[in-house]
C-alpha cells in the first residue's frame, strides 16, 4: 500500500532551536558529516515521508536559506525549550496547512533518521488508538521524535505558559501514547550530535556505511 492510501497527511517539523552549548554554540544542524550537513541529511530522509516540511529555529533565518524551507521561530520568549518548538510547528500547520491534522517533530541533530519513521509511528498510533506516538531505540524513548495532533496545540500552550511545563514527557504523560522501537543495526537511527566527539563518531559511521 502507498503512504497516501494508509496515512493521513503529515507536516514534518525539524526542531533546530537549541543553543548547542556542548558544541560551543552555533547550529548543530549545519555541521558537516561526510561532506553534507546534518540538516541536508535529515531533509533528504524526511521529505519523502511528509506532505510539507518546515524548520523551527530562532534568530536570523537567513542562515538556512539554502534549504528552501519555511523557517518558523518560537512564539514564546526566553527559549522555554523543545515544547515551544512543538507549539510553533502546530501553530504554523494550523495557519498554513489547515487541512493537515498531524505534525511529526524531530531534532535538527539526528542525521540518520529512519526512512520509515512516519509510516511506523502512524501505524502504531492507529493500531493502539492513541493520541500520540513517539520513537525509541535501545529501550529508550526519544520524546522529541513524535507525532502530534494539531488539535492539541491550545492545551500545549496552556501547559507551557500557565503551568510552566518544560519537559516533553511531563506534558505527554497526560495522554494515551504509544512508543515504537527501532533496531540499532547497522547504526542507531536516532544517533544525535551534541558534542564535537559525537560529530567525529558520525563521520566515522558515514565512512563505514556509505549508504547512510
Amino acid at each position: 500500500m502507498t503512504r497516501d492510501a494508509v496515512l493521513p497527511p503529515t507536516v514534518g517539523a525539524i526542531l533546530a532551536g537549541g543553543l548547542a552549548r556542548r558544541m560551543g554554540g552555533g547550529d548543530k544542524s549545519l555541521r558537516p558529516i561526510g561532506g553534507r550537513t546534518v540538516l541536508e541529511r535529515i531533509v533528504e530522509r524526511v521529505t519523502p515521508q511528509v506532505a510539507r516540511l518546515m524548520l523551527n529555529a530562532n534568530a536570523d533565518p537567513s542562515r538556512f536559506e539554502a534549504m528552501g524551507l519555511p523557517v518558523v521561530a518560537d512564539s514564546l520568549p526566553d527559549n522555554p525549550g523543545p515544547l515551544a518548538g512543538v507549539l510553533a510547528a502546530l501553530d504554523w500547520t494550523s495557519a498554513i496547512e489547515p487541512g493537515i491534522s498531524w505534525v511529526l517533530t524531530l531534532p535538527g541533530d539526528a542525521p540518520f533518521i529512519p526512512r520509515d519513521l512516519v509510516s511506523r509511528l502512524h501505524a502504531a498510533r492507529q493500531r493502539d488508538d492513541t493520541m500520540l506516538a513517539c520513537a525509541a531505540s535501545r529501550n529508550r524513548s526519544h520524546p522529541v521524535i513524535a507525532l502530534w495532533p494539531v488539535a492539541i496545540r491550545d492545551e500545549l500552550r496552556d501547559a507551557i505558559v500557565a503551568q510552566s511545563i518544560r519537559k516533553i514527557e511531563a506534558f505527554t504523560e497526560r495522554y494515551r501514547r504509544v512508543t515504537v522501537e527501532w533496531p540499532v543495526t547497522p547504526v542507531d537511527p536516532f544517533f544525535n550530535i551534541n558534542t564535537p566527539k559525537d560529530l567525529e563518531e558520525a563521520d566515522l559511521l558515514v565512512a563505514s556505511h556509505p549508504d547512510l
